[in-house]
């Protein structure tokens, strides 16, 4: 259970409960779609990636691809969730300009994976904090296309490339009390997608994206009436929409008002919801199974291989890195949050050896993230590599370069991308331990700095800093501090 405060609205009523569930949309990694051979790659020329079952020509019928199949299982088995041996496909019948064939295969009645759960962190410090969030089920169904508004002023176009596309939709049970439960959620099931591989997590790009459904209650009281906000793409805006819609629900009642189940947009720039349509039922789509596929029959050879081929997975990653590496909770969990940064850090450790691993953790955590966020850039664009970062790292250890001149090599190295034993070559930044250039250093700062000596020698021992600061600043940051605090208290004292 989190030990973390209830999440509520204060009303002029009193207090309201918010009940959120999430339909995240994730885009398969799969080189072709659903039912056809056409590319998924993104960013193509529109209409350049459309076959003719997408663009639903005359007698052309679906055939499922394999992979899409696997890497819905893959996810399943990586939520823990009970596998459906047997599913089966059928049409949403619809009608929209992005949508040529006029129907949406996809799984109602008998979806591929059924239920399973999410632990999530709300505190990553606190294992207390820990939350278990239900999943319904994840089915399969293909993408529609896309409509684009803003290239003419009094019509739209059609783009068919992402038409066909296969996702995953993973449906959660209505667990969530709060924007930051959602948003936690939404992370964790990004993180373990990525681990898995089957789907990429950009949700830039429109690769994972969110109806979130919000309703509100007094507390102990049946589930009010919910609205869903459409294809909400970052975990920033899914937490915003939640808070404005709770919020807007919450004056409606305590206005006298009743809700509507309808489905609403996000606008971003005006950080609040409007009404997009009535929401509709699953009769209103008028489902059937689809008569041009057969049913989906999983073999066990076929499931043993898809379990066979999962990785280790963030949560038993995490566990693994405090029992056996010996790091705190909170590293263990940034660490292992995202597969890169895991990928990266393992590779460190590949090159130190894991008893250096405290040391390495703390640095990757502290140094490295610290300059690819003023940088921009994820792991996965570390202008460091691990062996770089090792090297560095033994540099330290091994007394060549002090604290203060590993991070003067590290700024180099981002710049530059040289290796740190070059840069600490080529521009002569070795610590040193030569006890006479320091010592003549440290007579230099206490005879500038007499009346501090009188006050040091007067019983003001925090002065000491103020001389080893100044010491290695004569230094120009390369005598060994050690040495520096052994002679500087010789000379004080």
């Amino acid at each position: 259970m989190s030990s973390l405060s209830p999440y509520r609205i204060q009303g002029t009523t009193g207090a309201w409960e918010v009940v959120i569930g999430l339909e995240v949309h994730a885009q398969v990694t799969s080189k072709a779609k659903l039912f056809s051979g056409a590319s998924t790659d993104f960013g193509a020329e529109p209409n350049s990636q459309v076959s003719l079952v997408d663009a639903a020509m005359p007698g052309m019928l679906p055939v499922p691809n394999r992979e899409c199949i696997r890497q819905a299982v893959r996810t399943g088995m990586a939520l823990d969730a009970r596998i459906n041996p047997w599913s089966r496909f059928d049409r949403k019948n619809y009608f929209y300009a992005d949508l040529p064939q006029g129907y949406q295969i996809s799984q109602l009645y008998h979806p591929i994976v059924g239920e399973g759960e999410i632990t999530i962190l709300l505190d990553e410090k606190d294992e207390a904090s820990a939350k278990k969030i239900g999943i319904e089920r994840i089915h399969l169904e293909q993408d529609a296309g896309k409509l684009m508004h803003d290239q003419h002023p009094s019509f739209s176009y059609v783009d068919l490339n992402r038409c066909g596309v296969a996702l995953m939709e993973i449906v959660s049970r209505p667990d969530m009390r709060s924007p930051e439960e959602a948003g936690a959620y939404v992370r964790k099931l990004r993180s373990i997608l990525r681990y898995v591989g089957s789907c990429d997590g950009n949700m830039e790009q429109g690769s994972m994206r969110a109806d979130v459904n919000v309703s509100v209650r007094r507390e102990g009281e049946p589930l009010g009436t919910r609205t869903e906000t459409k294809n909400v793409n970052s975990v920033r805006f899914i937490m915003a929409a939640i808070e404005h819609e709770a919020s807007r629900q919450v004056d409606i009642l305590e206005g006298g008002g009743t809700i509507v189940q309808e489905t609403r947009l996000w606008d971003p720039d005006k950080s609040e919801t409007r009404s997009l349509r009535s929401k509709e039922e699953a009769h209103d789509y008028r489902y059937f199974p689809d008569p041009d596929l057969l049913p989906v029959e999983l073999s066990d050879e076929f499931l043993a291989d898809c379990r066979s081929s999962l990785p280790e997975l963030p949560d038993a990653k995490r566990r693994r890195y405090e029992a056996e590496l010996g790091l705190s909770p909170y590293n263990a969990a940034v660490l292992t949050a995202d597969v890169e940064t895991a990928r990266w850090f393992e590779a460190l450790l590949g090159q130190l050896g894991e008893e250096h691993s405290q040391r390495a953790s703390n640095w990757v955590i502290s140094d490295l993230f610290g300059a690819l966020n003023r940088l921009g850039k994820g792991m996965e664009e570390s202008p460091v590599t691990p062996a770089q970062g090792a090297e560095l790292l033994r540099l330290v250890a091994d007394g060549t370069l002090s604290g203060t001149l590993a991070k003067q090599v590290f700024e180099i190295m981002l710049e530059t991308g040289d290796d740190p034993g070059r840069i600490v070559e080529e521009r002569a930044l070795k610590q040193t331990s030569d006890t006479g250039a320091i010592e003549a250093a440290i007579a230099e700062v206490l005879a500038a700095n007499s009346d501090k000596v009188a006050d040091y020698r007067g019983g003001k021992d925090k002065l000491f800093g103020f001389f080893v600061g100044q010491t290695m600043k004569a230094m120009q940051g390369k005598a060994n501090p050690s040495v520096v605090n052994e002679l500087l208290k010789k000379a004080l004292d």
